[in-house]
């Protein structure tokens, strides 16, 4: 690749001195970064990359933190939206995404951005890791659950062996205390993004900082964590992109596909009666849902259905408020989601 090349390729800033001036509250440090090619997609959307190997929190894991800035970040005083997504590295890398195939979330993005059909925004990929089921299970809503529930939600316990079926064999408080063991982490994580990764965004980028600007999206159960954030800090986000929501919640396939077996829907009723509680009333948010109908996606039209409902019934009208939507044919993939991911980005960031 030519000098002219290597200046209109994406340049992935890899800064680790970033971690250490952000724990001493220096604030974000940018360092020297290697340009990398070859990154498929994500390629030709324009703009750059700001990586942190490792943010630092004393609420959740330190993880991955990717931001994109769009092409014209560099070349106007002008502030931008953000958008939080979730499972970041599914979102622009071939190398690390499921598959191989990643959303390619910023290709979509930048041309609505050059087209001024959305306003200008920032795209704030958090990776996930080990805890991934524990950190977007919607703990609030999973507390009226059984502890064999939970236990077969969350999984064992580090070190345990395999125990969730202690309750169904009558010994409720070995169950009761391995489901404290695992607890979920939704809340923590939650608050890693509100009160640690948000501010640290505001402060080394130009955003714009307030609730009308701030959005967040994800896939399976990143869609079902970030509808609980909207519904958990109404005051921080104005909208959620949930795509594919994986509302039975648990990850148990044996539990998923027996139909025999009733805690998927005990699981996802806990959180429908959470929600129909805690969500918000339409006026100051927007929500989009979407599904397929091949694989895991198959199983969620039911589920589907009674989200609407509650939607209705909390006096939100379809195209204004949110949008629902059902894609033929489309499966639980990045590559799905990816495919179709410009139908949320124009609805929540539309000007």
């Amino acid at each position: 690749m030519g000098r002219t090349g290597r200046r209109a390729a994406l340049r992935w800033m890899a800064d680790r001195a970033a971690v250490a001036a952000l724990v001493a509250g220096g604030g974000w440090v940018h360092g020297a970064g290697a340009e990398e090619g070859g990154r498929g997609a994500a390629e030709a959307a324009g703009g750059r990359y700001v990586v942190l190997p490792a943010f630092p929190s004393k609420l959740a894991a330190p993880r991955k933190v990717v931001v994109w800035l769009p092409a014209g970040y560099d070349t106007t005083a002008e502030r931008h939206a953000v958008l939080y997504m979730h499972d970041g590295q599914n979102l622009f890398d071939s190398a690390t995404a499921m598959g191989g195939k990643p959303w390619a979330v910023d290709a979509r993005l930048a041309p609505l951005i050059a087209d001024g059909l959305v306003r200008p925004t920032i795209i704030v990929g958090i990776w996930s890791g080990r805890e991934r089921a524990r950190e977007f299970a919607p703990a609030a809503a999973l507390e009226a659950l059984t502890p064999e529930s939970r236990l077969a939600l969350l999984g064992e316990p580090p070190g345990r062996g395999v125990s969730a079926s202690r309750a169904a064999v009558g010994d409720v408080a070995e169950a009761e205390r391995e489901a404290e063991a695992a607890p979920a982490l939704t809340d923590a994580y939650l608050r890693f993004i509100v009160e640690e990764l948000k501010p640290a965004i505001d402060s080394q980028f130009r955003t714009h900082r307030d609730r009308r600007n701030t959005f967040i999206m994800g896939s399976s159960l990143g869609g079902v964590v970030s509808l609980y954030a909207v519904a958990r800090h109404p005051e921080v986000f104005a909208g959620a992109g949930c795509l594919s929501t994986h509302w039975p919640i648990t990850v148990n396939f044996n539990m998923l596909y027996d139909k025999d077996d009733m805690r998927p829907v005990r699981i996802a009723s806990a959180y429908f009666d959470w929600l129909s509680r805690k969500l918000p009333r339409a006026g100051g948010h927007k929500l989009y849902f979407d599904h397929g109908d091949s694989g895991l996606d198959a199983l969620y039209p039911p589920y589907q259905a009674q989200v609407n409902a509650l939607l209705r019934a909390k006096g939100y009208r379809d195209g204004i408020d949110c949008i629902v939507k059902a894609y033929p044919g489309d499966g639980h993939t990045e590559a799905a989601w990816g495919g179709r991911v410009d139908i949320p980005l124009r609805f929540l960031l539309a000007k």
